[in-house]
């Protein structure tokens, strides 16, 4: 039961008739795993807690560094040379200190990673490896729990959900097969990318938590990209590979 302080803090969306009382009880409810804590998943992170997501588990082993700090803005100055998911964390609880945050400040992979993410509510890949993003999805498609996936290189975005429920819904791997890609096509090191960029799709993978979570409207269905250089939003249907290794396992 939310007391006065939580119902204040919150009333912006309890009184949107989608949320009300019911959504708000749901988002303190749910645990949400973000992989990452920089430049998508920071903004996501900290929206997340604001709006009440009652507990975070940010998962990260790199440490921050100066040229992080041009677009990853759950850190600062002073954080160079802290693992981002422990400096995030401080963010987190500055800004919320009612939400449960967790910092894990490592690489999980194969079993680990799958229990974490079966005591999730939702998963949100905020990577910027294939590796990580298939290990992700296949973590997402054992334990049945939605993947909210992003992206960011140069000036472009995209955006997409994956949920393991959804007998029609495909799954990153019939997006991207395995066989398609190598990492270095995801790496903001070597390609660049735009600051404001990593801000908007974090923050729209951050909506369709909400959306998850809260019971409030409906999730996206399908690929989102976005073109920050001509400001335009494409929008594709996305069929499940009867053929993919991974969902079409099960």
């Amino acid at each position: 039961m939310m007391d006065d302080q939580a119902l204040l803090r919150y009333s912006r969306q309890i009184m949107l008739p989608e949320v009300e009382i019911g959504g708000q009880e749901r988002l303190l409810d749910a645990h949400a795993v973000i992989i990452g804590a920089g430049g998508l998943g920071s903004p996501a992170a900290l929206y997340l807690a604001a709006a009440g997501v009652g507990r975070i588990t940010l998962v990260d082993a790199d440490a921050v560094e100066l040229s992080n700090l041009q677009r990853q803005i759950a850190h600062g100055q002073a954080d160079i040379g802290r693992n981002k998911a422990a400096s995030a964390q401080a963010s987190l609880n500055a800004i919320n200190p009612g939400c449960e945050v967790n910092a894990i400040g490592e690489h999980l992979l194969g079993e680990a990673l799958e229990s974490l993410v079966a005591t999730a509510d939702v998963v949100l890949d905020c990577t910027d490896r294939f590796s990580s993003r298939y290990a992700i999805n296949a973590a997402s498609q054992a334990t049945g729990v939605p993947l909210v996936s992003g992206a960011a290189i140069r000036f472009s975005g995209q955006l997409a959900v994956f949920d393991p429920r959804d007998p029609e819904c495909p799954c990153y791997a019939c997006l991207y097969p395995p066989d398609d890609s190598g990492d270095e096509a995801m790496s903001c090191a070597e390609n660049g990318v735009m600051a404001p960029l990593v801000g908007l799709i974090g923050t729209f993978q951050a909506v369709e938590v909400f959306k998850l979570l809260s019971g409030a409207g409906s999730a996206h269905r399908g690929l989102a990209t976005f073109e920050a250089l001509s400001g335009q939003w494409r929008h594709f249907k996305l069929p499940r590979d009867p053929e993919c290794p991974v969902c079409c396992s099960r």
